[in-house]
This record gives structure tokens, sequence and C-alpha cells, in this order.
């Protein structure tokens, strides 16, 4: 027997109605902030997500899905969504679009090769906003209490905005270079990942899992001690109109983003309740990224934008005990008796479906007491049942499953009954 490949996962028929209900909701509040929705290919260029994402990063050095194609080029299965976002930005000149910024967001399958866990998977669904051609902290507002709004819309209360600045190009440079200095001298007990990114990408120390608890991560240098003016102006912008709108945040020096081409504000959206159990704690992240285009080789444009796995997000509603009003009802279930109504039906359900009805039949043979059950586990609003009587007499009566009253109809009038 072939087996589903480690780390991925089928959603079967009883959970796609979930997906479907969350994705849904998704795109109805996607309109209301007027973000467009953007669809990128599954694969791309390893060297978009080398120089994108960063080469000294987990994701590239360990975790990226990369192989050759039949022209030997270098082909990766993209681990995340920004980077390809932002690429169709350049190619398709979006600059250039009078409606700025440009507000876009995707949903789709991403891929990376970790260690499998709760609510982590190789092949997972992200769904993530970018608002890129304007540097504002009005918009940087925005996205943050848009990611607070999509939780709390699926019911969710324990919820703690975690916020910081990781300031402009100058004060990043200081910064690493305060890093620099405070590790150096202890480096050599910390991880080999962190030792190889002293020089190259020292915050990325600060985000280490295996050392995270070692006293010089505790007293590293905080970057709000190195924000200049304008970046400590810009934070307090922010800051001020999240509480014109009511978005209760938590503020962490420690707290940074680390890639080369994040700039500004820094979040993370998290769990907040001491009765959660579950592995994974955060539920989206995201940040202003100032020079990403630059570096794909694209306009001096600034961006900011999040992105939530869709996984996660089920897990969080179902360590809250939230239900999601998802419709299982079905219309009609048809019940025949003998050849003549058997083939009657198919005909009928045919004319019901064209008209937006959900119905179903038995095509199992089945005696009528099987066809009832059957009809039962769908859940179905109303019954009828066809026989050679029923078809002579263009007479059915339609049992409602609810209340157990039925009403005699005619026969061919039956579509007319559901459109009324």
């Amino acid at each position: 027997m072939i087996n589903i490949p480690r780390g991925t996962q089928d959603i079967l028929p009883s959970e796609t109605k979930r997906w479907r209900f969350i994705e849904n909701r998704l795109d109805e509040l996607m309109e209301v902030y007027n973000y467009q929705e953007i669809r990128t290919p599954i694969f791309e260029s390893t060297d978009l997500f080398a120089r994108g994402v960063g080469d000294s990063t987990d994701v590239v050095q360990k975790e990226m899905y990369t192989f050759k194609d039949k022209g030997d080029r270098s082909i990766t299965l993209r681990p995340e969504g920004t980077a390809a976002v932002v690429r169709s930005y350049i190619e398709h000149k979006m600059q250039g679009i009078p409606n700025q910024p440009v507000k876009l967001y995707y949903n789709g399958p991403m891929f990376r090769y970790e260690r499998k866990q709760k609510g982590r998977y190789r092949q997972f669904t992200q769904f993530g906003v970018e608002a890129i051609g304007a540097e504002n902290p009005g918009i940087d507002a925005e996205v943050l209490a848009m990611a607070m709004h999509i939780y709390q819309s699926f019911g969710l209360k324990h919820l703690k905005l975690v916020i910081n600045s990781i300031g402009d190009a100058d004060s990043r440079h200081e910064y690493n270079e305060a890093l620099v200095r405070h590790f150096e001298p202890v480096i050599g007990e910390f991880c080999s990942d962190c030792q190889a990114r002293l020089h190259t990408n020292p915050m990325r120390i600060l985000d280490c899992k295996i050392d995270k608890d070692k006293e010089a991560i505790k007293t590293a240098p905080r970057i709000t001690d190195f924000l200049n003016d304008e970046s400590k102006q810009y934070y307090a912008e922010v800051k001020q109109h999240l509480d014109d709108l009511g978005v209760p945040y938590v503020e962490d020096p420690n707290l940074v983003r680390g890639l080369d081409y994040y700039t500004h504000t820094a979040f993370e959206l998290m769990i907040d309740n001491p009765n959660y159990d579950g592995a994974i704690t955060t539920l989206c992240g995201g940040g202003r990224y100032n020079g990403l285009l630059e570096l794909l080789d694209g306009p001096n444009q600034t961006g900011i934008g999040f992105a939530l796995s869709i996984e996660r997000l089920l897990l969080a509603l179902d360590e809250e005990k939230i239900e999601l009003d998802v419709d299982h009802d079905f219309d009609l279930f048809i019940v025949t008796m003998g050849e003549d109504a058997d083939r009657y039906a198919v005909k009928l359900l045919n004319d019901l479906r064209r008209h937006g009805v959900k119905a179903d039949k038995d095509y199992l043979q089945r005696k009528v007491k099987g066809q009832m059950k059957q009809a039962d586990r769908l859940n179905a609003k109303y019954t009828i049942v066809i026989g050679d009587q029923e078809l002579e007499n263009n007479q059915i009566n339609i049992k409602n499953m609810q209340s157990g009253e039925s009403e005699a109809i005619e026969l061919d009038q039956l579509v007319n009954y559901f459109k009324k």
C-alpha cells in the first residue's frame, strides 16, 4: 500500500466544509479592506527565495524543496508567499497602477521540509496580505488591526498582539554591530547556526530555538535602544494609530524579524490563553519590508504584510471549542421504488440541481427503510417517495424531516415548490 508522504495530510470531506467556510470568510474580509487576490505559481526560481527570504535563514539553508528541471534550472516549491508576490509586483510593474498602495492577498499551499509536529506540516496552507507602495504608519496600523480582526471574526478571544520596531537601515546597522560585540566573547557556547550567523545576520541569533534560554540572549542589547529619531517617531505614530483604533497590544523589545529587508514595524499575534496546551502559540506574524523590492531588482517601494497558517487557525478554534457556522443541511433526498421511479428520479435530480436545489437519491438499490436512513445521514430537510402510483397520479407527499409533517403536491411542480 502506498501511504501519504510524511508531513502532509488529506483533508477529508468531513473537514473540507470547515476549510471552505474559513476561506470564504477571509475572501469577504479582504473585500471589506479593499485587498485584491493574487495567485502566483507553486514553484519559482530558487534564486527568488535565496535572495528574497535570505541565504542565512533556516528556510533557505535547510527547509526548501529544491530540484533541477529538464532545462537544468534550479526550481523551488514556494516556502512562503511574500517573495513571490513581490516578484509579481515587480515583473508586472504594479507601481504604475493608479490605485496606490497596491493591496494584495493570497491563499495557497506552501512547502517546507521540517520536523512534523502538531500544527506544522511540510505542505501547509498559508494566507497572507501585502500592502506595497506606501510608507505610512496608518497602513501599518491597518494591517495589524486586520490581523486581529480576522481571528476575532471567527470567535477567538484569547489573543495578544505583540509589536516592536526594528528601525530603519541605519538603526539596524548600529544594532547589529552591538550584537556582534555582545555575542562574540561567548559565541563558542552557541549552536553552529548561531556561530555562522554572528557576522552575517546576528539578529537571527535572538530567534534561535536551541539557545533561547542562554543568559547572553536574555542580556542582549535591545533594538529600541538603537532607534534613531526618525524610527522612534514612526513607531510612536503606529502605536498612536493602534490606540485610536482600540487595538490592544504589548511591546516586546526582543521581537525581531531577522531578515535583512525588514524595517520599522514587526509584530506577532499569539494565543493568550493560560489553559492552552498546544505546541503552537504564535498564530501569525509580519512586518514592514522597505528593502525587499530593491533586493529583488525592483523599484524603490516599501511594503508591509503578514501571513497566517490555516492549520494553526483550525487548531486554535478547536482549542477554544469554537464551532463554525458550517451549513451541513441538505435540501431533498428522493426515495424510489421500482425501475421506472428510479429512472425518473435521475431526470428529476438533474432539473432540481439546475435550479440550485441540493438533492440526491439512492444508487445501491436499498429498500425504503435503508434509503430513509441515508436521508437522515445526509441531514436532508425533506424527503419524497416515488413509486409507480406516484408516477401514475403525478402526486407525491413531501415530508419535512424536522417537523415530521407531510404535504401533498403534484410531482411535476416539485421544482417550483423549492423555487418558492
